[in-house]
């Protein structure tokens, strides 16, 4: 099946838009192919301001209305203790918010932007995709993350190349409750370096000290703007730490 075929026979759905590279696929698709499309992105401590200006823009570009929904996965204390299952409740939260908007609005098939690339062993939040009856159309047309890729880059959609993001809430290590003071500090230091030029980085707690890890061409530049990476997350950390192992 194509996404063509998909959305012939779904011609009227919403989307869960992130504003990375799956879900404007997925965007772009419904908007090329189905009939009728609404995106609905999901605002909460865990996401950074740049993903929801980057879900508004794309959203505009596509001529899409994009609705802007209000969660807070804290309030639940089995979220905020940060076990095992933290991926899987705080999904389970962000789709149900999502489908009662969607529903209210009319909209009775709700898709996301898993694709043939995610492990559902690796990606615990797709066990809520399945259980909320939340369908896959990237993952059910047999589409891998570079083939997304291809097609974003071969539609226009400049977020073609965007490197992947995981939200703020896995920079804290499991076990280790989430707090919103946390969040927010992590959210300064990746602003931070990203005005610096690093890109496709990660700043994790680590016994409250911020670990940087950044892919391998970059760590030479780490070290060359050291002065420049202490004065930028000193305020918010006890103590700045490069990891030697690149994150690829």
């Amino acid at each position: 099946m194509t996404l063509k075929d998909f959305f012939f026979q779904n011609p009227r759905v919403a989307v869960a838009f992130s504003g990375g590279v799956d879900s404007a696929v997925l965007l772009w698709s419904a908007k090329t192919y189905g009939q009728q499309v609404r995106a609905y992105c999901v605002r909460t401590p865990f996401q950074p301001v740049f993903e929801l200006e980057d879900a508004k823009e794309l959203a505009d570009s596509l001529n899409v209305t994009l609705t802007v929904l209000e969660a807070d996965p804290l309030s639940s204390p089995e979220v905020a203790a940060n076990g095992p299952d933290r991926c899987y409740l705080c999904k389970h939260l962000i789709l149900s918010t999502i489908l009662r908007a969607a529903r209210r609005d009319g909209f009775e098939v709700v898709l996301d932007g898993s694709n043939a690339s995610d492990d559902p062993a690796q990606r615990p939040g797709m066990r809520a995709v399945e259980e909320l009856g939340v369908r896959s159309p990237l993952r059910e047309c047999g589409l891998d993350k570079p083939a997304v890729r291809q097609l974003a880059q071969k539609a226009g959609l400049r977020v073609w190349n965007k490197p992947a993001y995981a939200c703020l809430a896995t920079r804290m290590p499991t076990g280790t409750p989430i707090t919103r003071a946390d969040l927010e500090r992590v959210e300064r230091a990746e602003t931070a370096l990203a005005g610096l030029g690093f890109s496709d980085f990660r700043v994790r707690l680590l016994h409250g000290c911020a670990r940087i890890q950044l892919p391998s061409d970059q760590l030479p530049r780490a070290v060359e703007l050291r002065q420049a990476v202490t004065a930028a997350l000193s305020p918010d950390f006890p103590a700045v730490l490069l990891d030697l192992n690149p994150r690829t």
